[in-house]
């Protein structure tokens, strides 16, 4: 297809991001990745917002097992249809609350006398880091709260947070899987981070942690955070996480059942099947909203004008999680608007048509899974981009705009999904 209009080539970009979220779905990878049931119990501990769906299957697999039973927890409004031997608990994300707490405490007291003989399955998707709360003694839900909340207007990495995290917890950091010693540990993670690391996705529940106590600190104290009780929880040797080769995680199996890659195959696949060469230019792509859709408008200028590094027409995909550093008021937004309003400015002037969007179906601070459109929709708003780029207003800028992609929850999350359409 070549003969393309601002409508077509927006229903190809969607039709293109709801194969990546399709591909993404974890439930029907999850039988092969199963043994056959153990001699004793099979506890299923889970969180995140893929976590039921993968529970069902799980559930379906075992469907004769008699002694099945477990915890997931999910985000609030995401917990039906509900589940049969397995109960589910709804919390809050990004920021977490006192369900989650509760749901956590809950979730760890079932870990409580497992033996040898016994088989946990953790379930683990992009969100657990938010769900599954459980602060250090000493740290209240307020003080991770608080945290939380400078971490996401503070433009820390993923990497960043998750160190931070590992050493705030009593489940992350591998603590989860310690507490489930010396039973058997399958665990199966839909990673939503750049490069897949079991160590990093969720905060690393069932997985040993390189990083130190020290390495937190100066995570804390490279953002800036004035955060005395963190500062002084981070101090006290309670704060070292799980380190790979513990003896307590020596029974730990883990697996990568979905992730960003594969995503961006599918949309790929997907891309090619029209007719589109598609280009993957990485699934692991960090740094600033803004800047990142600065430097990818700069590599479809050079495609444009030099049919450099590929020639049109052409599709780029990209995953990852970029940034938003938050500095004075903010308005709506969330990182793939922002990305995608700083792409759209800096190339009014080419030819083509982008979607950033995240997978789970929620770009920060509303429930919309991001927007999608070319130039035109710069005119669209009846207001100024950069007015509301700066402002971090990008949500309220594609509403205005009719442009907005809005799928509701997906059951799924691999983070940031980029689509560039150059004619």
């Amino acid at each position: 297809m070549t003969d393309w209009t601002d409508a077509s080539a927006a229903e190809f970009l969607r039709h293109l991001f709801a194969q990546a979220v399709e591909a993404s779905k974890p439930e029907a990878r999850i039988a092969p990745l199963l043994p056959p049931p153990p001699e004793g119990r099979i506890l299923v501990l889970g969180a995140g917002k893929a976590a039921v769906g993968m529970a069902r299957a799980v559930e379906a697999h075992y469907a004769d097992a008699p002694r099945l039973s477990g915890l997931v927890i999910t985000r609030h409004g995401q917990g039906e249809p509900a589940l049969g031997r397995i109960a589910v608990r709804e919390a809050a994300h990004p920021v977490p609350d006192a369900a989650g707490l509760a749901a956590t405490e809950e979730l760890l007291a079932l870990t409580h006398g497992l033996g040898p003989e016994d088989l946990v399955i953790a379930l683990i998707s992009g969100g657990a880091s938010a769900l599954m709360v459980a602060p250090l003694a000493g740290l209240t839900l307020a003080d991770k709260v608080e945290l939380n909340r400078a971490l996401l207007a503070s433009g820390a990495t993923i990497s960043e947070m998750n160190c931070l995290r590992r050493h705030l917890s009593r489940v992350k950091g591998g603590r989860l899987a310690a507490a489930c010693a010396p039973a058997r540990v399958l665990a199966l993670l839909v990673s939503d981070v750049p490069g897949d690391d079991p160590a990093v996705i969720a905060s690393g529940p069932c997985h040993g942690d390189a990083t130190t106590a020290a390495d937190a600190q100066a995570v804390l104290a490279r953002l800036g955070l004035d955060l005395p009780r963190i500062a002084a929880a981070l101090a006290s040797p309670e704060a070292e996480s799980v380190k790979p080769g513990d003896p307590r995680l020596a029974r730990v199996e883990s697996h990568i059942v979905c992730s960003p890659q594969m995503a961006l195959e599918a949309a790929a696949e997907a891309a090619r099947a029209a007719g589109v060469t598609a280009h993957i230019l990485g699934d692991a792509l960090e740094g600033e909203a803004r800047e990142a859709g600065r430097l990818m408008a700069g590599i479809a200028r050079q495609v444009v004008l030099r049919d450099q590094p590929f020639a049109r027409p052409c599709l780029l995909l990209s995953g990852g999680e970029t940034t938003v550093s938050i500095r004075g008021p903010a308005g709506v937004g969330g990182r793939n608007v922002e990305f995608l309003l700083a792409y759209l400015l800096a190339a009014r002037d080419l030819p083509g048509w982008a979607l950033a969007a995240d997978t789970d179906g929620v770009d920060g601070g509303a429930e919309v899974a991001g927007a999608v459109g070319g130039a035109a929709v710069l005119h669209a708003a009846g207001r100024d981009p950069a007015e509301a780029l700066a402002g971090h207003d990008a949500h309220s800028f594609f509403a205005a705009a009719g442009a907005q992609l809005v799928t509701g929850p997906t059951g799924t999350n691999v983070n940031d999904f980029r689509a560039i359409l150059l004619p």
